[in-house]
């Protein structure tokens, strides 16, 4: 297995975040726009939460809330958790299921990288088992 630095390099350099000023209505506009189902807060450059679509789901439209009056700061999950570069994809993997959750951060000390999702680590994780199944087919029958 690989170090998640190697999957965020592999991708869009892209790291879609907003900052804790704006509308949850914005959030939702990002988050729709570009696929996503989650989006790191970043204020001033540091990380300062996450938020997701479980936010708004269970913050905003079960509560009764709106969207458009409701600043992303009051809402964001702030007890994030972040791995470094170093970690495989499969370490992440394990935290996001032993954690419940769906969207990981990769920081270097104080400097955000990017945030993978659990469907990436799949993928990358299925990629790596075919391959080494390939690679022992290639034995056996070579």
């Amino acid at each position: 297995m690989r170090p998640v630095l190697e999957l965020l390099k592999k991708r869009d350099p892209t790291n879609w975040s907003l900052n804790p000023q704006q509308s949850v209505f914005d959030a939702l506009q990002i988050l729709s726009d570009h696929n996503v189902g989650a989006l790191m807060v970043l204020d001033n450059g540091r990380l300062a939460g996450v938020f997701s679509e479980r936010d708004y789901t269970r913050k905003i439209a079960l509560a009764g809330k709106s969207s458009k009056e409701t600043l992303v700061k009051d809402i964001m999950s702030t007890s994030v958790i972040t791995v470094s570069p170093q970690v495989r994809t499969r370490d992440c993997m394990a935290l996001m299921g032993k954690k419940g959750i769906r969207h990981l951060p990769v920081v270097d000390g104080e400097k955000v990288l990017g945030m993978v999702s659990i469907r990436e680590l799949m993928n990358d994780i299925i990629a790596d088992h075919e391959m080494t199944i390939n690679q022992l087919q290639h034995y056996i029958t070579g």
